[in-house]
């Protein structure tokens, strides 16, 4: 774990965006582990990023953990969902990773009741899925993603075979910000938003 601090203490956030794909992210909850492997998610380079909540060094009580040490755990309400993000940079600075997407590993049945029976890909295939399905609550905002219920495991991490950058989703009129491949996957993996069936990897987008 100390390695991955360090990574996070000292790399770009665009680095640890890809650096974060075949991690392993963990909830320990009442109703026992779950967790999975993190296959898609997005940088914001805030306050330069236009889409980032923290644009222009924008404060407010609800992005206050952006302005926190790395690993800390941003949690926001878009739509009705709460979304998982994590600080990159050192204090101050308020740059994260959003996580979009999940390939479920450990208590897959009770990941399914979490999502009210949705299956397959729908268990963890866009941001305010994969929360619902780890069971994380708003409890957890101000967290650590190294020490906290909710935590990355490095021992477990996966290696894609290969990575993709993309624009971001649901990302309008942010001027170059649109359309920057600030989004990155695990190339063939099924739990990636959006995916196509057509793109799906026999390995599911991993080393052996």
């Amino acid at each position: 774990m100390e390695d991955l601090i360090d990574y996070f203490n000292t790399e770009t956030t665009e680095k640890i965006a890809q650096h974060l794909l075949g991690m392993y992210l963990e909830h320990e909850t009442s109703a026992g582990k779950l967790g999975g492997y993190i296959v898609d998610c997005e940088a914001y380079l805030g306050p330069d990023d236009k889409a980032a909540h923290s644009y222009g060094m924008r404060k407010t009580p609800r992005v206050r953990a952006m302005y926190q040490k790395p690993g800390t755990i941003y949690l926001y309400t878009m739509h009705t969902h709460l979304i998982l993000n994590m600080i990159t940079q050192p204090e101050g600075i308020p740059q994260g990773v959003m996580i979009r997407g999940i390939e479920p590993a450990e208590g897959l049945d009770q990941m399914i009741k979490n999502r009210h029976g949705r299956k397959n890909a729908e268990i963890s295939n866009g941001p305010g899925k994969l929360v619902a399905a780890l069971g994380i609550e708003r409890d957890l905002y101000g967290a650590s993603i190294f020490s906290s219920p909710l935590h990355l495991v490095p021992e477990k991490r996966r290696i894609p075979k290969k990575i993709d950058a993309l624009p971001r989703i649901g990302i309008p009129n942010k001027g170059v910000w649109t359309e920057r491949p600030l989004r990155y996957i695990v190339h063939g993996n099924p739990y990636i938003t959006n995916q196509r069936k057509n793109l799906i990897d026999e390995d599911q987008g991993w080393r052996k």
